[in-house]
């Protein structure tokens, strides 16, 4: 049993957080919004995430998760101790480590002996080194000379599945020059260790480096797979069909060949933009990351010219819209195409009814300058009452069950936009829609 303390409480740590205390840890998580940690603290989650809240109430129960906005009293009382804040996008595409460091510097303001500060947030390559800098400058201004090593310990969560994620890993990744802390980290992931799960033990450089490079490739393969949908819709081919074939060679896999409306969430388009970044710094060019970007922009603006390809005009025309978040099981909008697509709609004239089982309080605010043009609907097919066409943009498991007669009675017109491609586009025609998928 180790103890450990995780400095935030988004996404990120509180997932963290709460599954290491599942391993058996003592887990103390910090943050700075009392309200946050009041609700945490009620068992009320600031995410949704399936099955997280069953595991915090649990190990809350258990007393070896606490909530905290006490960060002296987390540190004092931590051996290890994550970094798991933020690291938003700049303007110029640069990852912003304010936070990062920010909470460097009150670990080291706080420490009271050894400490193993592990970096969590996805941070550029050399950061590493940079929160040791900063942590040994606030000790040396107190005239301390505490020990601590630093790690990079990256996460690799799907939204969604985060819970799975992080009990069953294809790999952890462990960064460190210290063969002490590379030991205690071991300890803290004593239960995946003993399952034989692969341990990646390497460099802090080469450790921040895999997170960006797999993120790069994963965002990549989708943004390869819409580009040869599209190409299919030219020539009559099918990309469902296409990618099962591609995917049953060893060396691509399936994973991740799944046409649709663009990649959004908080890791791809951020990561892809900082590594694209980096190669500048740098002096290498980076054209395919770069080039994922840029055709990943352009598939949410394709989506809309479908529409008005088979709508023409959009004045007067009502669109219902099923799905806000970037992908199902999740209540994540950031970067989600929905963030593009229903402007572009609107500004084309047309009028939205829309439904998502889990994002309505995100988009209140996140689509706050369409609200006149918008209606949040109790359900799907509230959403379809008197619509011209109903576009699919998340991929929610209750979506993929319509009830064709129920939707043709409540809809004036009946386009059918599955942009996830949920259905078939015979059993869609066959109930009289028109259908438009994505390479299908």
């Amino acid at each position: 049993m180790i103890n450990a303390a995780v400095i935030g409480s988004g996404y990120v740590g509180l997932v963290s957080g709460a599954l290491l205390a599942d391993f058996g840890n003592n887990v103390i998580c910090v943050d700075i919004d009392e309200k946050k940690i009041e609700n945490l603290k009620k068992g009320i989650l600031p995410i949704y995430e399936p099955g997280l809240d069953d595991i915090i109430k649990t190990n809350c129960d258990y007393h070896r998760l606490a909530f905290t906005t006490d960060l002296k009293y987390a540190v004092e009382n931590s051996e290890i101790i994550f970094i798991a804040v933020g690291t938003p996008s700049e303007d110029d595409g640069s990852a912003d480590i304010q936070y990062v460091l920010s909470a460097a510097r009150s670990i080291a303001e706080n420490m009271n002996g050894y400490k193993i500060i592990v970096d969590k947030s996805t941070v550029p390559i050399g950061t590493g080194k940079l929160v040791r800098q900063t942590i040994q400058t606030v000790l040396d201004a107190r005239g301390v000379d505490f020990k601590f090593d630093i790690v990079s310990n990256p996460e690799f969560l799907r939204e969604g599945t985060a819970v799975y994620d992080f009990t069953h890993p294809d790999r952890v990744v462990l960064g460190t020059e210290s063969e002490h802390a590379l030991s205690r980290m071991k300890k803290l992931y004593d239960i995946l260790y003993k399952l034989e799960t692969p341990f990646i033990e390497t460099t802090l450089e080469t450790a921040e480096m895999i997170k960006y490079a797999s993120n790069a490739f994963l965002a990549t393969k989708i943004t390869f797979i819409n580009e040869i949908a599209n190409l299919c819709e030219a020539v009559g081919a099918n990309v469902q069909q296409v990618a099962i074939a591609m995917g049953k060679d060893g060396r691509i896999s399936p994973k991740f060949l799944h046409a649709g409306p663009g990649y959004g969430g908080s890791c791809f388009p951020k990561d892809t933009r900082a590594l694209a970044y980096m190669g500048r710094e740098h002096g290498v060019e980076m054209r395919l990351v770069e080039a994922a970007i840029e055709v990943n922009e352009r598939q949410k603006i394709h989506m809309v010219n479908k529409v008005t390809d088979k709508m023409g005009d959009l004045h007067g025309k009502t669109i219902a819209v099923w799905g806000l978040t970037f992908k199902a099981n999740t209540d994540d909008m950031r970067e989600s195409p929905s963030l593009v697509i229903l402007p572009e709609l609107v500004k084309r004239g047309a009028y939205l009814r829309v439904f998502d089982p889990q994002g309505k309080k995100e988009a209140s605010w996140r689509l706050a300058d369409i609200a006149e043009s918008m209606y949040y609907a109790k359900d799907e097919y509230d959403a379809l009452c008197g619509s011209d066409a109903l576009m699919i943009l998340t991929d929610w498991s209750s979506f993929k069950s319509c009830d064709f007669e129920r939707a043709a009675k409540l809809m004036h017109s009946r386009y059918f936009f599955d942009f996830r491609n949920l259905y078939k586009r015979k059993e869609v025609e066959e109930c009289g829609f028109t259908y438009s998928g994505v390479g299908v």
